[in-house]
């Protein structure tokens, strides 16, 4: 199987572990296990030295499947099964339920996985390119017009990575009706969803309003523990049970210690989620005030997610500015030209107020010389 290389994933394996302000991170400030202890009455450390490294639970413990179930309005836990992060529940999804010839719709910029990962299982793909005058925001007649006979799956990202951009739930619900007029499957990775800083309230899911929705979430992005690589699947009960027949091939289980402190964590989301929130709303405000005195950037700052998609207007390729800006000043971005648009630089809400403050400072400095 020939796959596409995955830009965005090399581009911060090659250059993330060597810079002083990392702006592009897309999860909220990483919490430890003492942080973590502070939400709980649990004793995390006296639970964890007793317990028994075997597999744990295959397909998640029931106290897991309980805590993700309340992100979610519907469902039971014959809907839920968990992966390995996201991406692995992503690629499970498509894995189990695409054949060669299968046409999918996803999205442009998006992450690399809902288009190219298709392509790599022989899935013919159409790609519906965001306009960035239309605040990345399709309209249902682009989808209209890719939809096929064949189509079997629509691949979204929302919160979108790298826009931040979100489907509204009016959107949703149009697309929901092309999807059931043409039986085919929506796939939403919503790893963003979480933290929207106008609304204050976690956006609609895909899964709780079509019987053929499947979506993928972990702890990474607004729980901020990706190192626990938990992520899961909701889905309809008949796609669970293929996806589980499929996921001993793969991953056999998470193991007992992200199943218990993912069960922490989701048990006290609303405290983590508080938390996140704080520290992207501060960032939000703070990159609006930082553009509207910077000439050389511009952007659409989306409502919900932790990340956005600056616009620069000096003429020189992405690659090569963010390689000049990390070494001479620190400050690292990850490039446009890896989701495949030039000019571009994915922009993180993630850390702290004063990390992000003294990175665009810099990044304004070193962008006097152009002008």
């Amino acid at each position: 199987m020939k796959i596409n290389e995955f830009e965005v994933e090399t581009w911060m394996t090659n250059h993330e572990n060597d810079c002083q302000y990392n702006l592009t991170e897309t999860c909220v400030s990483s919490l430890s296990l003492n942080e973590l202890q502070a939400y709980t009455n649990e004793d995390i450390a006296s639970t964890i030295m007793n317990m028994t490294m075997d597999y744990g639970p295959i397909i998640g413990s029931e106290r897991l499947k309980k805590a993700i179930l309340s992100l979610y309005e519907t469902g039971n836990e014959e809907n839920i099964t968990i992966t390995h992060g996201a991406i692995n529940a992503n690629e499970l999804v498509m894995i189990s339920l695409l054949e060669p010839g299968d046409h999918i719709i996803s999205l442009f910029p998006s992450y690399q996985q809902m288009y190219d990962f298709p392509c790599s299982l022989g899935c013919e793909v159409s790609l519906i390119t965001l306009d960035e005058e239309k605040n990345w925001i399709p309209s249902i007649d682009d989808f209209q017009k890719a939809i096929k006979p064949h189509t079997k799956m629509i691949c979204l990202n929302s919160p979108n990575n790298p826009t931040g951009t979100c489907l509204s739930l009016d959107f949703m619900m149009e697309l929901i009706n092309l999807a059931k007029l043409n039986d085919c499957y929506i796939l939403c990775d919503e790893i963003y969803r979480g933290v929207n800083t106008v609304t204050k309230k976690i956006s609609p899911s895909w899964s709780d309003y079509y019987h053929k929705a499947i979506v993928t979430q972990s702890l990474s992005k607004v729980f901020s523990f990706a190192g626990l690589r938990l992520g899961w699947i909701k889905g309809p009960q008949d796609v669970i049970k293929t996806i589980d027949l499929r996921r001993d091939y793969h991953i056999i289980s998470s193991g007992p210690l992200d199943d218990y402190l993912g069960c922490i964590v989701l048990e006290n989301k609303d405290k983590i989620i508080e938390r996140s929130m704080k520290i992207c709303e501060e960032n939000k405000a703070l990159l609006k005030e930082w553009i509207e005195s910077e000439p050389l950037v511009s952007c659409v700052i989306p409502d919900e997610g932790t990340v956005c998609f600056l616009k620069y207007h000096i003429d020189m390729p992405s690659q090569e500015l963010c390689i000049k800006l990390q070494k001479e000043t620190g400050v690292f971005f990850v490039p446009g030209s890896t989701f495949g648009v030039e000019h571009h630089l994915r922009f993180g809400f993630t850390h702290d107020y004063e990390y992000v403050k003294e990175g665009l400072a810099l990044f304004s400095k070193w962008l006097d010389q152009f002008r």
